[in-house]
């Protein structure tokens, strides 16, 4: 790692690229590119997203980025392939201790917590819009009752008329 970090900061340095310049092009923070440059894969969480910020480091000085993937593949290989059977075993107890809470996907809880908001409004809308049309019924009626020769009234002639 140590070797494809000086490899990488060499190359930066002949091009006259500070960090910070590096680090803008990329939308990387500078002490990322340092700790790449420097070597250091324990300031990055996940290995996997070490691997494509120096996959596109690389590319972005014009390296055969390809090639030093590789090399940062060889580096995880040979890392790797140092740890421990009992080391494995112990992480691996570690995650089994009952004591802790397992956490669920912020998208499962989210969900079932919008159904039920959602439920409710769709609820609340439905009885509003009942009152509504309930409310222009009573007004409509009313409005027939204050006014009782306003419209035509149909009689047997006209039902004869309509029938033929």
């Amino acid at each position: 790692m140590k070797e494809i970090g000086e490899r990488l900061k060499e190359a930066r340095e002949s091009m006259g690229i500070s960090i910070e310049e590096a680090a803008e092009d990329l939308k990387l923070r500078p002490s990322q590119l340092t700790n790449i440059e420097e070597g250091n894969r324990d300031a990055f969480k996940d290995i996997f997203y070490l691997k494509y910020f120096i996959r596109d480091y690389a590319k972005y000085l014009g390296l055969d980025y390809e090639a030093v993937v590789e090399d940062f593949n060889e580096f995880v290989f040979d890392y790797t392939s140092k740890i421990s059977i009992d080391d494995i075993k112990k992480a691996s107890n570690k995650n089994k201790e009952p004591n802790v809470k397992k956490v669920a996907s912020p998208y499962t809880t989210q969900k079932k917590d919008n159904v039920g908001i959602t439920r409710y409004i769709i609820l609340g809308v439905a009885v509003l819009v009942i009152c509504i049309i309930v409310y222009c019924v009573i007004l409509f009626v009313n409005k027939d009752k204050d006014n009782p020769g306003s419209g035509r009234d149909i009689n047997s002639k006209d039902v004869a008329y309509i029938l033929k």
